[in-house]
């Protein structure tokens, strides 16, 4: 996410569908780091792997910290046909990381936890205001254009 402040009302130029992907892990015990470490480990080598192939469909993302416990990250995708298609290819990073979690996570009995959720948004179904910001979240993907462009209010950019 770039720094420099975009003067005025902004939206994301995406107008197509996406494949909002959150995943995410909380840190249920601490001092457990054998058990958690693997896992916070795991997500920057299949972040930067996605990030280096412009043909895996991962568009961009966000990394949120939610206190020391708890990791998120947001991604975004140009379908959820080729977010299935990394989570399954047997040569990338995440099949092995995959499995390594589900090993420990049985014999972490609980000490980290971890979630995901997948949104496919249909074209016309997002809109977006990015106001006196830097550029991020779906604009830091797709670029941003000013509002006016889309139209003024909410109800005008969302096109279902």
């Amino acid at each position: 996410m770039s720094r420099k402040i975009v003067e005025g009302r902004m939206t994301a130029a995406a107008t197509g569908e996406i494949t909002l992907f959150l995943i995410g892990m909380r840190i249920n015990s601490f001092w457990r780091v054998r058990h958690w470490w693997p896992v916070l480990m795991a997500m920057p080598r299949m972040l930067r792997e996605l990030s280096a192939d412009p043909d895996s469909g991962m568009l961009g993302y966000r990394l949120l910290l939610g206190g020391p416990r708890f990791v998120q990250v947001v991604q975004y995708w140009s379908s959820h046909e080729r977010l299935l298609a990394y989570a399954s290819a047997p040569e990338g990073e995440h099949r092995p990381a995959w499995a390594a979690f589900n090993r420990r996570i049985h014999q972490g009995r609980g000490r980290v936890g971890f979630w995901h959720e997948t949104y496919v948004v249909p074209a016309g179904a997002h809109e977006s205001i990015y106001l006196n910001m830097p550029v991020g979240g779906l604009g830091a993907v797709g670029g941003v254009e000013p509002v006016a462009r889309r139209g003024e209010r909410a109800a005008q950019r969302l096109e279902v």
